[in-house]
């Protein structure tokens, strides 16, 4: 069973803007070819099958707006795709509760909306919303430490039987307890975290496995990262990383033969520049021993559009979780989570998780 799918978005971030104006280069450039997705065809899904029919926000120069226009409003960065050259959709924003959601450091460029509406106002009006554009999917682009935003958009899911695609690392398709909800419900869920196409923690997780699989003793490893977007500013508030230091320091430690000690590891997000804007800078370096305890070490440079990186794994995230929606698959989605975010319920060998999706589709 192929058509469209319909895509509604919570967080009409920089992410998201990155999403649609990519597709959106892809209608206007047919003979380009699609670069780092899965494949240009899912079970009969491609890029194009995408039908983004509603999305949720607090800011208030955002709620009220189409999609096409929410998308270039302040604090987003991207512009791949000129204003009045992207198309015109009745898609519109609404109102999401806010709850932790809006961090200290960001309010001020995200300007919440001062709503009087309580939270169960809210979650009728977004049943209605999702029940009249016959949404399939949720995407969330949460910022960093939005627990219980999460939640709450994880409940919405299971109430009105909703795909969940969770992109950030506030733990549901990995933690046992959401998982079973999903898997009561029979829904799809995809998460946590989502991993770039060649982003830090995937290099670093990659270099590290070939050195662990190549005999090497790796005795410590850290992984730096700076940028100039919101995601950076709003992750300057220590309280919200715990999860997301958990999230890219087990994806590294998943893929080692020997887990190496709490203090001798350290990958995480480490500051905001604001001239960098939507570049991502990663620094990495590992230190180990080779054969008669002979030392070594390594460097990297990573130099990315942090949301040119995200969006092709989300567009395979979309086409699965739909696929899982026609053949009736619930729960944690197993070899998509961990082939496509940086923490799932079970960490595989990337190429492995990738093989493990292709037979997904395949219906191996």
């Amino acid at each position: 069973m192929t058509g469209r799918i319909k895509v509604g978005l919570i967080g009409i971030g920089n992410c998201f803007a990155g999403l649609i104006q990519g597709i959106e280069y892809y209608q206007q450039n047919p003979t380009q070819e699609v670069t780092g997705i899965i494949h240009d065809n899912l079970a009969g899904y491609g890029i194009h099958d995408v039908d983004f029919v509603c999305g949720f926000d607090v800011g208030e120069n955002k709620i009220g707006k189409h999609l096409n226009e929410a998308i270039y409003e302040y604090p987003n960065m991207v512009d791949w795709i000129p204003k009045e050259s992207m198309p015109k959709t009745d898609a519109k924003v609404y109102e999401s509760p806010a709850l932790d959601g809006v961090g200290l450091w960001v309010e001020n460029r995200i300007k919440p909306i001062k709503s009087n509406k309580t939270d169960e106002q809210l979650k009728e009006e977004i049943k209605t919303v999702l029940k009249e554009t016959g949404t399939e999917i949720l995407v969330s682009y949460l910022p960093v430490g939005s627990d219980k935003v999460t939640e709450f958009w994880a409940n919405i899911c299971l109430d009105n039987n909703i795909a969940f695609v969770n992109c950030i690392p506030s733990f549901i398709a990995s933690d046992e307890k959401w998982a079973k909800k999903f898997e009561e419900k029979n829904i799809p869920v995809i998460g946590d975290d989502i991993k770039g196409q060649v982003g830090a923690t995937i290099v670093h997780r990659t270099l590290a496995k070939l050195c662990s699989d190549r005999g090497t003793k790796i005795e410590r490893t850290y992984q730096i990262n700076v940028g100039g977007n919101t995601d950076f500013l709003n992750m300057k508030e220590q309280d919200r990383l715990a999860s997301k230091r958990i999230s890219k320091t087990e994806s590294v430690q998943s893929q080692l033969a020997t887990r190496l000690d709490d203090d001798q590891i350290y990958v995480g997000p480490s500051d905001f520049i604001p001239f960098l804007g939507n570049t991502k800078l990663m620094f990495m370096r590992i230190e180990g021993r080779q054969w008669a305890n002979i030392p070594y070490n390594m460097e990297v440079r990573l130099e990315v559009d942090d949301k040119a990186n995200s969006a092709g794994i989300v567009i395979d995230a979309i086409r699965l979780a739909k696929i899982a929606l026609d053949r009736g698959v619930g729960g944690p989605l197993r070899p998509a989570s961990a082939y496509l975010m940086k923490h799932p319920i079970e960490q595989m060998a990337d190429i492995k998780a990738k093989e493990a999706c292709e037979s997904f589709v395949a219906e191996k």
